[in-house]
Parts: C-alpha cells; structure tokens; sequence
C-alpha cells in the first residue's frame, strides 16, 4: 500500500475536487491508498453530514464513492507509470450508487474499490462502503482521462 494517497499525487492545479482536492480547505478530502489492485480509504463523516439523526446524507456517500472509484482508476491506470510526475487526473462518466443499509453517523467508514473491467480508456470500478463491518454502500464508477477541454489554460 502506498504511503502517499493517490489524491496527492495529483498535480497542484488539479487538486480543488471538493470531495478529495488536497487545496480545497473546505473539501472532504477523501485519501485513497492503492496497493497495486484495490484502493482503501477511511472517512469519518461529521455531525453535518447528517440526513437524519443518526444517519449520513446519502449525497455524501455518492461523493464518497465518487471520489475513490476515479482515484482508483487514476492509480490503476498510472502509477507504475507516474514515477516523479504528477499522476493522470481521471473524471467521472458514469456514476451508480446502490444505498445497501443505512449508513450510522459518528464511526468510521471504510472505503474498498477494484477496477472490474477495461473499455479501451474506460475503467469501471466497484465501490464499497462499510460501516461497523456491515456493507452499507455500493457503487461503480466508470472513470475516464481527464479531457484536455478541461485543463487550465
């Protein structure tokens, strides 16, 4: 597993994503370590991510899912190949989000992914989220490269 979440080894002007964006100071900051064929992040959501008491918003857990699945992709796809550079930024194309149990507010989430399928530049990647050992959230993502309409000029 890596020492370094995959999310900073983004490049500095690509890092603002709310949800996993090392230079948002308002962000979530979701930090997804790869080790070499699944990603794993914890997040514990705070009392303002709350749907109901007791319970988490289930637009956070979308974000959740969001954010690892495309961080997974990017680490699946580039990091044997980054090396000193900045990592390949991917973005979302396609995102499902399966509420499995309610998900508790105030523990740990733990955050799993796998990339399951290669469509030429495509990654699809399965996402779970579990809280106290119980899936509550699954997800897939289907991740694509960044396209260069969407780079700082």
């Amino acid at each position: 597993m890596s020492d370094k979440p995959v999310q900073h080894l983004y490049a500095d002007e690509l890092s603002h994503c709310y949800g996993c964006g090392r230079n948002n100071p308002h962000g979530l900051h979701v930090q997804s370590r790869w080790d070499g064929t699944e990603a794993k992040a914890r997040f514990t959501p705070r009392p303002e991510h709350i749907a109901v008491p007791g319970y988490v918003y289930g637009g956070l857990l979308a974000s959740l899912v969001d954010c690892h699945g495309v961080a997974t992709a990017a680490a699946a796809a580039g990091m044997e190949l980054a090396g000193d550079e900045p990592l390949g930024r991917f973005v979302t194309a396609s995102l499902n989000v399966v509420f499995v149990k309610p998900t508790p507010l105030g523990v740990e989430l733990e955050l799993r992914a796998r990339v399951t399928e290669r469509r030429r530049r495509k990654l699809v990647v399965a996402v779970e989220i579990l809280a106290e050992g119980e899936v509550r959230v699954r997800g897939e993502v289907v991740a694509a490269p960044m396209p260069t309409s969407m780079e700082m000029k």
